[in-house]
């Protein structure tokens, strides 16, 4: 076996031409095409759909509320004005004139001269006399001032009565020839004579 002569000589060996090296590699599957995410869609629509729909609830809940507001707003005028019905009916039924009809519709009559029970040992003050029968001031005459609010109120004793449908009492003249009401009053408030 004798060496080539090439690698005794010092010159180099001719270089065979090399192929061309091919790369190999892994090829990784073919990439599938992407399909359009439903579940995304699907999650999207119904976040709408629930968001329009709370929406839609709260602006009927709201409408319902003002409905409500209204209602009562009406409501509650409606019992202020007949809380001022109520008071001003009140007012009438204890005026001093409705009070005096009654009392006179019903035989009781205002003395000359009262008479005042002291409880704490039952005396009786003042001068003690009987009534005559009749009032000694006229409480629903000419001299009262007009209370519109009973004028329409019937009596206690005669539903059918009321103060405008009463007659005044007749002036009982006493013994002396004196009458027992007060002169009317024809200009102004009487004032006491200091002359």
């Amino acid at each position: 076996m004798s060496a080539p002569a090439t690698a005794h000589t010092g010159a180099p060996a001719p270089r065979r031409p090399e192929a061309p090296r091919r790369r190999l590699r892994v090829v990784a599957a073919p990439a599938r095409r992407r399909r359009p995410r439903l579940l995304y869609g699907v999650v999207a629509v119904l976040g709408a759909v629930t968001i329009g729909a709370a929406q839609m609830t709260l602006s009927i809940l709201t409408t319902q509320s003002s409905y409500e507001l209204s209602s009562l707003s009406q409501q509650q005028r409606d019992l202020t004005y007949q809380k001022q019905m109520l008071y001003d009916e009140v007012a009438g039924l204890s005026s001093p004139q409705y009070l005096a009809a009654n009392a006179s519709a019903l035989g009781m009559v205002i003395a000359a001269s009262p008479n005042y029970l002291r409880l704490s040992d039952g005396a009786l003050l003042g001068a003690g006399n009987a009534s005559l029968g009749a009032s000694s001031i006229d409480a629903i005459g000419r001299g009262v001032v007009a209370n519109a609010l009973i004028t329409a109120t019937p009596l206690v004793t005669d539903p059918e009565a009321t103060i405008e449908g009463t007659t005044a009492p007749t002036t009982v003249v006493g013994p002396d020839g004196v009458a027992n009401t007060p002169p009317p009053i024809t200009d102004g408030l009487p004032t006491p004579s200091t002359h």
